[in-house]
């Protein structure tokens, strides 16, 4: 499709007409489109998860923890929309369809992505954008439900497709790495860690973050096998007072410490960390995510005389240019060890504490996208306490 535009410039006191031609270029990338407009399956009334939580009860109440739930409302998010380097397609991933979209896009001018040609979408749901990530869009696929066993009792069309119901489904947002504009670099490669792990081919995202187990699906009908439907992850909440379930990857291996030490000793203590749960990377994702590894040394009083921090995560630098500047993520599978070590040279008593924390973002970052202090920022994961004697 070409546009031809006129535009009027003035020369010498005239006006002369200038076409300029603007060329509709299509969407290639997958991520740049959401999932087409859904009729409601027949037999229900709505796409919205609180229809679905009638009868599917427990699942519905595990979705509302999840950030699944949280994807379209998180104050992050919504930060970042009111940038304006922020394009179209960012929207498909926290609110995957086309149905919660108030727009449709067609194609690019000239191929710029801050330029897309719009349209009104006829099927616009207001109520439906604010669930984000809901039961349809993984459930619902050219106006049928979908489910794992295709069952006939219930009230609605159900076909049975666990292909579409894999890891794939989770993949398909869930790693996503592309350099949209010099300044803007969408990268989560949580789906490409897992197939370079040693857990591929072995357990994948929903063996982890979907648990199984054996329930009622729906009240009356008897248990069979299912699925927990928290997505746990990070356990960071997005606001406060919202619980949401960890998945932990790590395991923490704490060294002893002795009663009593002598004045003059060096104090040598390890705390080691392991990837031993994850198929992927830790921290994964969202590359503004990290570990902070906190030691600190305390007299008798409460004072801090000594202390030492770690940090594991990603580095970036978003300007002029995005690109990573370092990257110490914990593979799968991988130990770390983490040392404190102190002369101890004035006799008396003391505490050591440990505390290990998961961060979403910096409170740079926080400040400057303005979430204020009911945004959570990070969450403590391990801490310990060591009482010791210098005589």
């Amino acid at each position: 499709m070409v546009i031809m535009t006129t535009s009027f410039f003035s020369c010498n006191n005239s006006k002369s007409e200038q076409y300029v031609e603007k060329k509709i270029t299509p969407l290639t990338n997958h991520w740049e489109v959401a999932i087409p407009n859904q009729e409601i399956p027949k037999g229900l009334s709505s796409l919205s998860a609180v229809q679905c939580g009638a009868c599917h009860q427990q699942h519905y109440q595990e979705w509302k923890l999840s950030t699944h739930a949280n994807a379209w409302t998180d104050l992050q998010f919504q930060a970042e929309l009111k940038k304006e380097s922020s394009p179209f397609m960012c929207i498909n991933c926290h609110i995957p369809l086309q149905n919660q979209q108030e727009y449709i896009i067609k194609g690019l001018i000239n191929g710029d992505i801050y330029q897309p040609v719009k349209e009104k979408n006829p099927h616009f749901d207001k109520d439906l954008q604010q669930e984000g990530i809901n039961c349809s869009s993984c459930h619902v696929r050219n106006n049928v439900v979908i489910g794992p066993t295709g069952t006939k009792k219930a009230p609605h069309k159900t076909v049975k497709d666990t292909k579409h119901l894999s890891e794939q489904l989770c993949i398909s947002c869930h790693n996503a790495v592309a350099i949209i504009t010099p300044t803007l670099a969408c990268t989560f490669q949580t789906g490409d860690e897992w197939k370079a792990g040693p857990f591929y081919g072995k357990k994948n995202c929903i063996s982890c973050h979907m648990e199984e187990t054996n329930r009622e699906i729906v009240a009356g009908y008897g248990e069979r096998k299912s699925r927990f439907h928290y997505f746990a992850g990070s356990g960071i909440p997005k606001r406060k007072g919202l619980e949401t379930k960890m998945l932990n990857g790590l395991e923490f291996y704490p060294q002893k410490v002795k009663a009593n030490y002598k004045q003059n000793e060096v104090f040598n203590y390890t705390l080691k960390l392991k990837n031993e749960n994850a198929g992927h990377k830790v921290p994964t994702g969202d590359p503004e995510r990290f570990f902070i590894i906190q030691f600190e040394l305390k007299d008798a009083q409460g004072e801090v005389i000594a202390a030492n921090k770690y940090r594991i995560g990603e580095v970036w630098e978003w300007y002029p240019e995005a690109k990573k500047l370092s990257d110490n993520n914990i593979n799968p599978g991988e130990e770390r060890a983490f040392n404190f070590i102190n002369e101890l040279k004035v006799k008396g008593k003391y505490i050591l504490t440990i505390k290990v924390t998961k961060h979403r973002m910096s409170e740079e970052t926080a400040k400057y996208n303005k979430l204020g202090s009911d945004y959570p920022l990070f969450i403590s994961i391990f801490e310990k306490e060591y009482k010791f004697s210098v005589n």
